[in-house]
């Protein structure tokens, strides 16, 4: 089940446009190429205990792939997946889990601060002390980007500037070790500067007190210093600037307009792909973002025409954006 959230929620979901690109082109062909085998393997690797819906999906794999699609007529009789150490890349397995972490941080800082996810914010900094893994993570500083709606996307590795890092013992581990001695450790473990936290995650383990730990029994704790915007978990850090101006408030309305227009189109029974004329109503300062924004609002909705004036005809609607209505129609166009 980890395995399909993985696919379908972040590779799917945050690929979609490799995967409705117009036209072909190798970036396009090595997504829909990764999708395939991915879903190929795991049809192989599900038979054993689902063998009806692993032979359904492996069937209808072949249909799209053709006759050099599958290996065998049965995903019975094919062979059963193995593992492939030379294909394994874990540097890019740690960017992409930081990654996702990142977002989700992203996603915690905008619901505590009460900002949509349509309103964009100027940068958010990522902040980790490995620097290989920040430039690793900077290869999918675009997926970042998109699903925190931000301007820009920064990586800091001198965490002292956000953070504190504090170790506290592994109570299930270290319980059954320790035993009564547990309590003394505790206090000890904790009391551990930043100089000595350092050297243990360099080194991967400590000695206190003529016992040695290591870093299943020693966990290091990411905690936002007081006055930043930064939030951060055992993993992994971020500083979300969540101040918003004219600019970036208006840009939330227009994209809030789209979502609006679209939901709207889906209701009236237009198709995706039809040509629109939206007019609309609304108070001179929603009035002014949708203007400022217009050109996005016309191309993501693919209007012929966006006229402020009295909405008219069968498919009219009214809304709230930020609190104002807006009232608008759609029609063919």
């Amino acid at each position: 089940f980890a395995f399909i959230g993985e696919l379908t929620n972040w590779y799917i979901r945050l690929n979609r446009p490799r995967f409705w690109s117009e036209g072909p082109s190798a970036d396009k062909d090595a997504a829909y190429r990764t999708l395939y085998t991915a879903v190929r393997e795991l049809s192989a690797a599900m038979a054993p205990f689902a063998p009806f819906l692993s032979e359904h999906i492996h069937q209808r794999l072949g249909e799209l792939a053709g006759d050099a699609g599958a290996e065998s007529d049965s995903v019975h009789l094919g062979r059963y997946p193995e593992p492939q150490a030379a294909l394994k890349k874990p540097l890019l397995e740690d960017a992409v889990a930081r990654m996702q972490q990142v977002i989700e941080l992203g996603r915690r800082k905008r619901e505590a601060a009460k900002i949509g996810v349509r309103t964009p914010l100027r940068r958010v900094t990522i902040i980790h002390r490995d620097r290989a893994l920040l430039d690793e993570i900077g290869t999918l500083a675009d997926y970042v980007k998109n699903e925190l709606n931000v301007k820009e996307v920064r990586f800091d590795a001198d965490e002292s500037k956000y953070i504190v890092l504090r170790a506290k013992p592994n109570f299930p581990v270290l319980g059954k070790r320790l035993g009564k001695r547990m309590r003394e450790f505790q206090a000890k473990i904790e009391a551990l500067d930043a100089a000595d936290i350092d050297a243990f995650q360099a080194e991967g383990r400590i000695a206190i007190d003529g016992e040695t730990f290591d870093a299943t029994e020693v966990e290091v704790v990411r905690e936002a210093k007081a006055g930043t915007d930064a939030l951060s978990n055992r993993h992994v850090s971020i500083a979300l600037d969540c101040r918003l101006d004219d600019a970036l408030r208006q840009e939330g309305w227009a994209r809030e307009f789209v979502h609006h227009v679209q939901r709207s189109r889906k209701a009236s029974g237009l198709a995706v792909s039809d040509r629109i004329r939206i007019d609309y109503r609304c108070d001179d300062a929603l009035a002014q973002a949708v203007a400022a924004h217009g050109s996005y609002i016309q191309r993501e909705t693919l209007a012929r025409s966006l006229d402020r004036c009295a909405p008219s005809g069968s498919h009219a609607f009214e809304e709230t954006i930020d609190g104002t209505p807006i009232a608008f129609s759609i029609e063919c166009a």
